[in-house]
């Protein structure tokens, strides 16, 4: 593994020159494998590692899983199909009230209209009545105005 070191002849000393032996790799022998139940865990535990050594420790815990949240009574698509027809009824009497009020205020106007109609219809009447009555007008008498001036002229 290692080579010699060059020598020189001139210098000799005694030099004790130590070489590293390799070290044999152990036997490898599986470990035995020793069921354990989960409830006899012990509180330290060894293993014995291929090569021979022992390895001490604590033994770890199994991660326990969380525990499950309990589930509500009613599922979360019930809940959601129920607020969607909540809601869907809103929007439909929201409409519904919409369209009444559209309808009374559409008669409303349709009721004023008429009211004006005949308001103005009464006061055209009332002009014409008055107009051909006797009391208010100017009635010229053509005779008399012929008779008037030949009486002046003649």
């Amino acid at each position: 593994m290692y080579s010699e070191p060059a020598r020189d002849g001139a210098d000799e000393r005694a030099v004790k020159v130590h070489r590293p032996a390799p070290i044999a790799p152990a036997a490898v022998t599986p470990a035995p494998l020793v069921p354990v139940q989960p409830g006899a865990v012990p509180a330290v535990s060894s293993v014995v590692l291929p090569d021979g050594r022992i390895v001490t420790g604590y033994a770890i815990e199994p991660a326990q899983p969380e525990p499950v949240a309990a589930k509500p009574v009613v599922s979360r698509a019930a809940v959601n199909v129920a607020l969607g027809g909540v809601g869907f009824l809103a929007v439909c009497g929201g409409l519904l009230l919409l369209t009444s009020f559209i309808a009374a205020l559409t008669a409303l106007v349709a009721k004023l209209i008429i009211l004006a109609a005949v308001i103005f219809g009464g006061w055209v009447a009332a002009q014409v009545f008055r107009a051909s009555g006797h009391g208010g007008g100017t009635t010229v008498n053509i005779r008399k105005t012929v008779i008037k001036r030949s009486h002046f002229h003649g």
